[in-house]
């Protein structure tokens, strides 16, 4: 293997930067070549790359985002456009790839090599922290830092006008953000997608709030939630209790910017190292992750159809300790 290709598909996530610049210059630690692709899987079909170098990546470690550009690509999805991305890698003598994303960017990952042999070893970068075989995904971090950040800020205002703030954070399939946020800002109430949530719980958990004199309450709420809309939970809550003044704030894409954490960025350092190396030692078809403070490798297939577990010891403690 003399040349590596390596790009980032799907949401961004803080820390992808750190694993570009760990792939690019591992390269070429091994005397290999390093290309990196623009625009995800689009950019591969369209042949958008660039070789770089351990120069090229200088500097990017503290940046958030990824200066490689990131898309969902729809003509990926279909076998001619895999098609297209196995002749651009041929045509410009990419004779491996290191892909940087979430659950959709391995799926498309697992095919390309399905389909055409290619070697690929993949990083997990997302936020949500949902895939199956290491117990932290880059961006993940940061992420989680961003929002206790935002919400210990609402809270200033929440105990200055005793008001009842609804908090909604990324999450469609996955609670980890709003738990763990949850649980370091002391929320009242965390809503989850992993959980049968009702209109009543909730309803008594601010009754909880009220009878110990709470000043300020805050309620975390995970975009995917069974519950429904921020907006809609909300609603209810007011024509409960006609009294409270409630607000709501939707972080949104807040939660994906800003430098990557110290975690973030070891992480991200650590797994683009083995990501080469596992290239180099003929591993194809997997990603890499990190269990317990060590490099492990999850088959493609199983970090997509597996999904990583939610910690209901966590929501235990969360209740415990909002009283």
């Amino acid at each position: 293997m003399k040349t590596i290709g390596v790009l980032t598909s799907g949401g961004d996530a803080p820390g992808m930067n750190a694993a570009i610049r760990a792939v690019v210059r591992t390269s070429v630690f091994y005397s290999k070549r390093a290309v990196g692709i623009y625009r995800g899987y689009d950019g591969l079909i369209g042949g958008e790359t660039n070789e770089l170098n351990a120069k090229s990546v200088k500097n990017i470690l503290e940046m958030g985002g990824t200066i490689l550009q990131s898309a969902r690509s729809d003509a990926f999805r279909t076998p001619e456009g895999r098609e297209k991305a196995a002749l651009t890698m041929k045509s410009q003598g990419i004779d491996g790839l290191v892909v940087i994303g979430g659950n959709g960017t391995f799926t498309g990952a697992h095919l390309l090599h399905e389909e055409h042999a290619i070697p690929v070893v993949g990083i997990p970068g997302t936020i949500d922290n949902d895939l199956f075989g290491t117990d932290m995904t880059i961006g993940y971090d940061t992420a989680c830092n961003t929002v206790m950040e935002c919400i210990d800020k609402i809270r200033d205002t929440a105990n200055s006008h005793n008001r009842l703030f609804f908090v909604e954070v990324m999450g469609r399939d996955a609670g980890f953000i709003a738990l763990h946020t949850g649980l370091a800002t002391g929320a009242l109430e965390v809503i989850l997608p992993e959980r049968n949530t009702t209109l009543e719980d909730v309803f008594a958990s601010i009754e909880r709030g009220q009878s110990n004199q709470k000043t300020s309450n805050i309620i975390v709420v995970a975009e995917g939630n069974k519950i429904g809309s921020t907006f809609s939970i909300a609603d209810a809550v007011k024509q409960r209790f006609p009294e409270a003044d409630t607000k709501v704030t939707i972080l949104g894409h807040l939660q994906r910017g800003g430098s990557p954490s110290c975690a973030d960025r070891i992480n991200a350092s650590q797994l683009g190292v083995a990501a080469v190396e596992a290239l180099l030692n003929g591993k194809t078809d997997v990603m890499m992750g990190m269990v317990t403070g060590k490099i492990t490798q999850t088959f493609f297939q199983q970090a997509i159809f597996n999904k990583a577990p939610l910690d209901m010891e966590l929501v235990r403690m969360a209740r415990i300790l909002s009283i």
